[in-house]
């Protein structure tokens, strides 16, 4: 099996092997840290000289995936041929549940377009990392004022769609392992509905990385938790943002359960 596959489009993906070593089976945390850590430096690296470019980004993408299959955790993505059918830029919208999406997503959805986030102010300040987010252009929010985030992400989102970058936005509050229903916001639709382009329902669930108790960040890695990432079909450009939306949960409802992930409902 080849390290990186050459750049060409794949209509979906899934682990031809994943396998891992002695460290990797008796301390897979240590184990994936030793893989993800030298990627994240030779990549922030290479962003500080001005060099990162999507090709990097492809590439440093696929050494993550590449590094969830050496420590034991099969990786599979559904669906990723839809992109040959949507016209131009568009917005993923999609659940958000650990630092591995930021991550990965570029290796699968860069053959067929240009992408970027919608990331917290955090994630550019962030040591070494933050030099790969900023050459990434991303939608940068606060999170101090609502008001000022939804600006922001209409204007500048806007602003990279019609650049032709599409957008991936995350509505949840924050990542988490459980997907709350109740909690995924509508800016996402609403920024395709401004822009007037396709919206496309993301769903992942990517609790192998898990989030940390004290160090978000670092939190344990689970290779016994399948990796997986769905795309759903365009939505109809006739929705309403709340029918749009609720299509978009629904996706991700349904591919959770499938994936034998359960959910939760607000309190």
């Amino acid at each position: 099996m080849s390290l990186i596959p050459e750049s060409h489009p794949l209509t979906s993906y899934a682990s031809a092997e994943a396998r891992a070593g002695l460290i990797g089976r008796f301390l897979p945390t240590l184990a994936f840290y030793g893989r993800v850590t030298p990627i994240v430096f030779s990549s922030a690296s290479t962003a500080k000289t001005g060099r990162f470019d999507d090709e990097a980004w492809r590439r440093g993408s696929w050494r993550i995936v590449r590094a969830f299959e050496a420590c034991g955790c099969p990786v599979s993505f559904e669906n990723i041929g839809v992109l040959s059918r949507v016209e131009g830029p568009c917005v993923f919208v999609g659940n958000h549940m650990s630092t591995a999406e930021t991550f990965m997503l570029a290796a699968f959805i860069l053959p067929y377009r240009r992408l970027t986030f919608v990331v917290k102010r955090g994630l550019v300040e962030y040591p070494i990392f933050k030099h790969i987010m900023r050459s990434r252009d991303p939608v940068v929010v606060g999170r101090e004022s609502p008001k000022e985030d939804f600006r922001v992400v209409m204007e500048d989102g806007s602003a990279r769609l019609k650049d032709g970058v599409s957008v991936v936005v995350f509505p949840q509050r924050t990542r988490s392992a459980e997907f709350v229903p109740e909690e995924f916001n509508t800016i996402g639709v609403k920024l395709a509905r401004r822009a007037g382009v396709p919206i496309v329902p993301l769903a992942l669930k990517t609790d192998a990385w898990a989030n940390g108790k004290r160090f978000k960040d670092f939190g344990p890695f689970r290779p016994y938790e399948p990796c997986h990432f769905a795309l759903g079909e365009p939505l109809p450009s006739g929705l309403s943002d709340r029918q749009a939306n609720d299509a978009v949960i629904a996706f991700i409802s349904k591919k959770l359960t499938q994936w034998g992930h359960s959910q939760s409902r607000a309190q």
